[in-house]
């Protein structure tokens, strides 16, 4: 028996997977931080260091061997599996008739394939003990913006890979969720508003569209996560947990 639990996170080197990764070092859990840029992932290793066991793994997560590599060296540093966090993403804008191929596929084999390839070598690992594996999806499942086809229909399809996944594993004891987060404050939203002709009108809008009168944080992503990884969500697998501050209850 494994006293301490493992978390294998993807997207880690930066955004809401390194604020994920940051909570979970602080909550005693030993964390493989995997990113496709092996500098993010060891800055957030050395940063994370003194306060808990990380490890940090440069990892494409569309490429399979890649994939199996990252499992591998968390069972082989740690022992063992106990949460998967299926964070990394890219997004991808266009109208479907002005969307390369090229592009779309792109997007489906990040979000979609790497989340399946990273569920397909974890599961194995986590069924002598149970475990939790949590997608990293998005309000972008429920609701759409102009030029989001190819990102929208990912992350959808992750709620779809949820329920399913889940049906498949509960009675082995791994419980699947996924977390829909709205706007929240990461280098993406960063790069997003540098590209706007008028980042501040563009801010006020998107605070009025929040009831709680705020843009999210990655560790407000990170609670969820931590929450649906422990024993308080034993009961908890098949669903969405939507962390927007109310957007979408709202309409938007």
């Amino acid at each position: 028996m494994h006293e301490r639990k493992v978390a294998l996170i993807t997207g880690a080197g930066s955004g809401i997977g390194a604020g994920i990764a940051e909570l979970f070092v602080e909550s005693g859990y030993a964390v493989l931080a995997a990113d496709i840029s092996g500098e993010r992932a060891n800055a957030i290793a050395r940063k994370l260091e003194p306060q808990g066991p990380i490890i940090a793994v440069a990892a494409d997560i569309t490429e399979e061997e890649q994939v199996k590599a990252a499992v591998d060296a968390a069972v082989r540093e740690f022992g063992t599996l106990s949460v998967l966090v299926n964070n990394a993403g890219i997004e991808v804008s266009a109208a479907v008739p002005d969307l390369a191929v090229a592009l779309w596929d792109r997007q489906i084999a990040v979000n979609l394939r790497g989340a399946f390839l990273m569920s397909r070598y974890s599961i194995p690992e986590m069924r002598p003990h149970g475990g939790a594996i949590i997608h990293i999806s998005s309000v972008h499942a429920f609701v759409s913006w102009a030029g989001s086809a190819a990102y929208d229909a990912t992350k959808a399809g992750l709620l779809g890979m949820t329920r399913a996944m889940a049906i498949d594993h509960g009675p082995e004891g791994i419980r699947v969720n996924a977390i829909c987060p709205g706007y929240i404050d990461t280098p993406l939203m960063e790069k997003w508003l540098d590209s706007v002709p008028d980042r501040e009108a563009t801010v006020r809008e998107v605070l009025k569209v929040h009831p709680v009168g705020r843009i999210g944080t990655p560790r407000d992503v990170a609670h969820a996560a931590l929450f649906l990884a422990s024993d308080a969500a034993s009961f908890i697998s098949g669903t969405c947990l939507v962390v927007d501050g109310g957007m979408t209850a709202q309409g938007h």
